[in-house]
């Protein structure tokens, strides 16, 4: 089921919480609203629900393929809703929690207690809790009660799937295997879902396409891949992972601040460069297009990478290196070692709606 939004905005009182915004969501797929608060991605969710009405001027409408649900009720728009606090009924059982909205339609669409009881059970199978159908939620796991709160979001077999949250309650491992959960679930049904998250690395995941949100505007939509690589602006570019920045005067192709110096091809004036951590080579001497001298003051292996925090006087904050194991033990990193960073590439924007600008180090690797 597609989704189709024209000219949807919101306010609260004096507060604008959505901008007029349109956005179309392709059928069977699983899109991310990835914002920070106040970006309005769960208000433009609850509108989609129908949670939340739009505001009447200017006229917007909302479609469901060829359904027009923009005034109807959210009981009547086929959606199935997932909350972060799972909102599971503690006196119920999981088969009865995941049962409830069938047995609550009107008897004259209702269907038998044998087709209940068969949908419920294949849904627990499906989330891999059958053999939990008998207990109550305060005896699951929070990711088991998440699982039985989205089979119960499955079972009234919904036009779309909305999650709010869907993972913010739950600590890191249980959520990595839980995203990983639901888009093999999504692939698998190919059921229509927006959800909604303030985590980067969440969205970029899970998601067909991520939409970036700012003061209840749309910044950018694309491909995961795209988003990082080619952000439309400065906000997306620093939303999207750390950045380092460095700002100096260019004169002659070179940028200058204080004992730093690194090549560029630019104009002459005032620049600042954003640099991603991976972007960053440490070395042992300056090169003839960079001379970054830098002191690392923490040293934390994370999986695959080794995250190294640099400082030095010519830095207003301190600066962010991840480096391959290899890189690590070659160097023998440590705490209080004084090394050079040499950028392999680095980006600059003119402001915060320019189109993108990226640059490579003369030297770069």
């Amino acid at each position: 089921m597609s989704i189709r939004l024209k000219n949807i905005a919101k306010t609260f009182g004096d507060n604008s919480a959505l901008a007029p915004l349109d956005l179309d969501i392709g059928d069977g797929e699983l899109v991310g609203l990835l914002g920070p608060s106040g970006s309005g991605k769960t208000t433009l969710l609850r509108i989609i629900a129908g949670l939340e009405q739009a505001d009447r001027a200017p006229a917007g409408s909302i479609h469901f393929g060829d359904r027009e649900v923009t005034n109807v009720h959210v009981r009547d728009r086929r959606i199935g809703f997932v909350f972060q606090h799972y909102a599971l009924f503690r006196h119920m059982s999981v088969f009865d929690n995941v049962a409830f909205g069938l047995t609550a339609m009107p008897r004259r669409t209702r269907p038998s207690n044998g087709e209940i009881r068969a949908r419920v059970h294949r849904l627990l199978e499906m989330v891999r809790l059958e053999a939990f159908a008998d207990r109550y939620p305060a005896q699951l796991s929070g990711g088991q009660q998440q699982r039985v709160s989205l089979a119960r979001a499955l079972a009234l077999q919904p036009d779309v799937l909305l999650l709010d949250e869907p993972f913010g309650a739950l600590d890191a491992k249980v959520r990595q295997d839980l995203r990983r959960w639901l888009r093999h679930l999504h692939d698998e049904l190919n059921f229509t879902s927006v959800f909604v998250t303030h985590d980067q690395e969440e969205a970029l995941e899970l998601s067909d396409r991520v939409v970036v949100m700012s003061n209840g505007r749309i910044e950018q939509i694309d491909e995961p891949d795209t988003l990082y690589r080619k952000p439309a602006n400065r906000f997306v570019f620093e939303f999207l992972g750390d950045v380092n920045r460095l700002e100096g005067e260019v004169r002659d192709g070179e940028l200058t601040c204080g004992a730093a110096r690194l090549t560029v091809d630019l104009d002459e004036g005032r620049e600042e460069l954003l640099l991603r951590p991976h972007e960053l080579r440490l070395i042992e001497a300056p090169t003839a297009h960079a001379h970054l001298p830098v002191c690392v003051t923490a040293v934390s292996p994370v999986g695959a990478e080794v995250r190294v925090e640099l400082e030095a006087d010519w830095l207003a904050e301190p600066w962010l290196a991840t480096v391959r194991h290899a890189d690590f033990e070659r160097l023998a990193i440590r705490r209080g070692q004084h090394l050079f960073v040499e950028p392999r590439r680095w980006r600059r924007f003119s402001d915060e709606r320019a189109a993108r600008s990226t640059g490579r180090a003369v030297a770069s690797s």
